[in-house]
């Protein structure tokens, strides 16, 4: 779908209705109690109007002074009434709407944690969080002020009607005229409107994602001197969500001035016809202040439309927005009816995989393969030739175009990927840490463990070597995405965290890509015995670095080219024997010529340094 398609779909209010319901019902006593304070507030604010009458034909046409007392002590406790109902009014439904605010920010986040992988690839986390955090906002307007003014507006609207229709119903018809115009307008108008806040929450989406993206990296920025290009890029953005508001601002400024002709317009009927009365005796001038008393209460109401329409048309687009993303087969909606995984011994088959990112486009081509369990699987190839797509596919991060990916038998796509996931450890090529302690982040795969537990891990990643030199040692806090941490210090942690979650099956994707020769040296020993006993798959960028696997894959093009263990692939001067004579030599260079310049060497020796 284009993205100007997005920004034109239409709200679906049958399902945004939907989910209002919910929402409406979930807070039905709050709203019930408001209802009632609502009434009592709306019924006390009728005292003053009311009273009019009696002031002009009892006080000063009767002359009964006496009254007047009497009527200031009705005021004085309709008003007292009215303002604590008032307070108690938005107590009550303010903290209804920010439970219903809080538990929809909460369904909607678990949600979305729970969608796959794939989402999340063609996903902006900028709008997931617009998603999160601004369209529930909306719920306010629901089970908060805009529903009970709606229904105090609704209840004063009614009541002043009948007043008037009982006070002169000539004038009230005509009354009646104009605001049928009116109504018909806002209707209108509000037509107009609905798809201009359901942009704006696009635009401000889109905005975000960006902005987020945009400080994520803040380092490439300033490396590549790009800040004024990233100033004009949300510039261009915000200009957008500008432009967007300035429509609404318009509009809704368009309604209210409206609203003030209507009023104005109804001044001019009123003193018309209702004067005309006065002076023909059919109205006494206690029932003409009167009707111009509850005249102007029910134009507040008329008024208030104005602004809950525009509230309730911001939180249904939010809604809609929300239910799109609610209505999203999760991960363990996709497990229900699936068997049970409780223990795997990790035994993994590929059978004729093929798979493709985009239609038309394959990047597995029959894959097949066998990895026994306790066995050490290590793939090889150029860069694009398919090594991480099986990576993915063992993780069960993507599925198969067609063909099988079976563990100890089961095809994954029966089992429960809860239970298969449980007995997983990876190390990524983005060691990615939270923004939190060392020991955290390490703990992450397993909270249950305990300080020994961890301190062990650490020591056969190599890791404890740098924690302990820290002041705070494990409580040293390392950032967002682990920024106060060198790049192999990172690197160690994500390894750690794998051997804490004691995985049966481990995946390690280039796990020592990020640690100099030294540091590698340490660890190869620990991940060696990390190893035993457990299925292991490793992409690694250096191919003396798995002479020890079981069994060496060679991928290119999609395609298993060679397979076998290292002495058998380096003694058929194939394929994978190119590639490690080649990364040899270039690794000889480096060593002997570490100053020169490869600038306009064959570049198959440059991109065959990371396999």
């Amino acid at each position: 779908m284009s993205e100007d398609n997005k920004k034109k779909k239409k709200i679906n209010y049958s399902s945004a209705w939907a989910e209002a319901r919910k929402i409406i019902w979930n807070a039905r006593w709050r709203l019930l109690a408001g209802s009632l304070l609502m009434l009592v507030s709306r019924l006390a604010g009728m005292v003053l109007p009311a009273s009019t009458k009696y002031i002009g034909d009892e006080i000063f046409t009767k002359h009964r002074f006496e009254l007047l007392k009497w009527i200031a002590l009705a005021i004085g406790v309709s008003t007292l009434v009215q303002g604590v109902s008032g307070f108690a009014l938005s107590q009550i439904l303010g903290v209804a709407a920010q439970r219903a605010i809080t538990e929809m920010r909460k369904n909607v986040q678990a949600h979305i944690e729970r969608l796959p992988i794939s989402y999340f690839d063609s996903t902006q986390s900028g709008q997931l969080i617009s998603r999160i955090m601004n369209d529930a906002e909306g719920i306010r307007n629901l089970v908060g002020t805009g529903l009970g003014q709606l229904l105090g507006s609704v209840v004063t609207a009614t009541i002043s009607i009948g007043v008037l229709f009982y006070l002169n119903w000539k004038l009230t018809a005509a009354t009646m005229v104009v605001l049928v115009i009116f109504g018909g307008a806002l209707m209108y108008a509000f037509k107009v409107l609905r798809p201009v806040f359901r942009e704006r929450n696009v635009i401000t989406g889109d905005v975000t994602g960006r902005l987020t993206e945009s400080l994520g990296g803040i380092r490439i920025v300033k490396a590549y001197t790009a800040e004024k290009r990233e100033e004009l890029s949300f510039a261009r953005g915000a200009h957008r969500l500008f432009r967007n508001v300035a429509k609404t601002v318009t509009g809704v400024s368009a309604i209210s001035s409206f609203s003030s002709v209507v009023i104005g317009a109804i001044a001019v009927v009123m003193i018309i016809i209702g004067g005309s009365a006065v002076q023909a005796d059919t109205m006494t001038l206690g029932d003409f202040l009167m009707y111009i008393s509850f005249t102007f209460l029910l134009a507040m109401p008329v008024i208030e439309l104005t602004s809950i329409g525009t509230q309730i048309t911001e939180a249904l687009a939010g809604l809609d927005r929300i239910r799109e993303i609610m209505s999203m087969t999760t991960e363990d909606d996709a497990d229900t009816g699936k068997k049970a995984l409780p223990e795997i011994e990790g035994t993994i088959d590929f059978e004729s995989v093929h798979f493709e990112y985009d239609a038309g486009v394959p990047v597995l081509k029959g894959v097949s393969f066998h990895s026994e369990a306790g066995t050490t699987t290590a793939l090889v190839g150029s860069s694009g030739s398919g090594k991480s797509t099986i990576l993915s596919l063992v993780l069960n991060f993507i599925q198969p175009s067609s063909g099988m990916v079976k563990v100890d038998g089961h095809d994954l796509q029966s089992v429960k990927l809860r239970d298969y996931r449980r007995h997983l450890g990876v190390v990524l090529q983005d060691n990615f840490l939270f923004d939190g302690t060392i020991l955290e982040n390490i703990r992450f795969s397993n909270p249950e463990a305990n300080l020994d537990k961890i301190k062990e891990v650490c020591s056969i990643a190599n890791a404890d070597e740098f924690i302990e030199k820290f002041p705070n040692g494990y409580d040293t806090v390392v950032g967002e995405r682990g920024v106060k941490l060198s790049g192999g210090q990172r690197q160690r942690i994500a390894i750690a965290r794998a051997l804490l979650a004691d995985p049966r099956i481990l995946i390690l994707d280039e796990a020592t890509s990020s640690l100099d020769s030294e540091s590698e040296a340490q660890i190869q020993e620990g991940l060696f015995r990390l190893r035993q006993g457990r299925t292991t798959f490793v992409i690694a960028h250096r191919l003396s670095t798995i002479r020890s696997a079981d069994q060496i894959l060679v991928v290119e093009a999609g395609e298993i080219l060679e397979r076998g263990s290292y002495e058998e692939l380096i003694t058929k001067d194939g394929r994978y024997k190119q590639l490690y004579d080649k990364q040899y030599r270039f690794e000889q260079n480096l060593f002997v010529n570490p100053g020169e310049d490869f600038t306009g060497k064959d570049p198959e020796n440059l991109a065959t340094t990371k396999l």
